[in-house]
């Protein structure tokens, strides 16, 4: 091996004691897979036992905790004990190849489907109307009620004890992209004039109530150190909307809540600055510098090479994710390992998806995202 490349594999300890055997993550990613009855198929088991050879933790795709919170199509669910099989299907795949699994739990908030919600119904912190995305339509949510409230903190926590009977060693809230959690936290999202809005404490209310609902969980169901990590985007990109001075203050009631590492999720995690700054200094470099050393940090975007990974860990990462480059070579890990590097395949032949174990619409995905994906024929 590389020793340009003995960062990537250094075992890494959370304070619980859970040890990696390195520090390459697998990214949470999306795969369009599931069964149309939302649990898990076989193609999203082979794809993650053809991906999970090496890797330190796995990471699995989002899965929603209640029917109103499906943020996309054939979206695996987990909003019921009848999916704990279902989760268990896939604890199963994401682990062996030896590494840790955590189960990624969301509500998609105002960018949930709304053809795919009960009556069609997309619920938000506040009735502000979203941008359409690639993903999901334009819609005026409706605002939750206080009670609704709470009935979406305990179904963070019902979901958590799922993953804990399902064989998963952890749970990552996903707080980003705009989800529900982050629609809470948002001053531009969140429009409410109650205890669950308004002022800065009341806006990180709901966030760190459903950490507290799942931290209770986990301390009276997890038989063994069981992962909470929680998924931030740093800013957002509206007038008005999530800045770095609002970042810091969530890093900071993270790391008091205990939780076990914090996911930043950028565009570029190298070389992503923030909104309004004027200067090359970037999001990952304030985050490292804000967190100094309180809380493990894993960061995610747009690296793709062991080259971009060892950079990240030089810059202060605890823990770095690769996704693309896992689509396009599930071997990526191996081969860095093995001195191979070269070998790593960074397109997508078309002639052998099959081989590549690509579930049929994610391959459909691929092929439409246009600059994302190297694909060959």
């Amino acid at each position: 091996m590389n020793t340009n490349y003995n960062n990537l594999f250094a075992s890494f300890t959370f304070n619980n004691g859970i040890t990696l055997r390195n520090r390459v993550v697998m990214s949470p990613m999306t795969t369009w897979a599931s069964n149309d009855d939302y649990t898990i198929s076989d193609g999203e088991v082979k794809y993650y036992r053809r991906r999970v050879k090496g890797i330190g933790l796995v990471i699995t795709g989002c899965t929603h905790v209640q029917p109103n919170g499906i943020g996309f199509t054939n979206e695996f669910a987990a909003y019921d004990d009848t999916f704990i099989p279902s989760l268990r299907k896939l604890a199963n795949a994401a682990k062996s190849g030896g590494a840790a699994a955590v189960l990624q739990i969301f509500h998609a908030g105002n960018k949930a489907l709304p053809n795919l919600t009960p009556n069609g119904e997309v619920v938000s912190s506040s009735a502000v109307e979203t941008e359409a995305t690639g993903f999901a339509p334009s819609v005026l949510p409706r605002e939750l009620s206080h009670d609704e409230i709470l009935e979406v903190i305990h179904a963070f926590g019902e979901t958590t004890r799922r993953a804990i009977e399902a064989g998963f060693d952890g749970v990552e809230i996903h707080g980003a992209h705009g989800f529900l959690l982050q629609n809470f936290f948002s001053p531009f999202f969140n429009r409410r004039e109650d205890l669950w809005g308004g002022s800065m404490e009341n806006r990180l209310r709901f966030p760190l109530a459903v950490i507290n609902k799942m931290k209770n969980v986990i301390k009276n169901h997890a038989t063994k150190p069981f992962i909470l990590g929680y998924r931030i985007s740093p800013e957002e990109h509206q007038e008005g909307g999530l800045r770095m001075k609002d970042t810091y203050v969530l890093i900071d009631r993270l790391i008091e809540a205990g939780v076990d590492y914090m996911h930043a999720s950028l565009a570029d995690a190298l070389y992503s600055k923030p909104v309004d700054r004027q200067d090359e200094t970037t999001y990952l470099e304030l985050i490292v510098n804000h967190v100094n050393s309180r809380l493990p940090v894993l960061a995610a975007g747009s690296m793709v090479t062991p080259e971009d990974i060892a950079k990240g860990l030089e810059q202060g990462l605890n823990l770095a994710a690769i996704g693309h480059a896992l689509i396009t070579d599930p071997d990526w890990v191996e081969k860095v390992q093995g001195g191979k590097e070269s070998e790593i395949q960074t397109a997508i032949k078309a002639s052998e998806v099959h081989e590549l174990e690509l579930p049929e619409k994610l391959w459909s995905v691929i092929q439409a995202s246009g600059p994302w994906f190297n694909i060959e024929e």
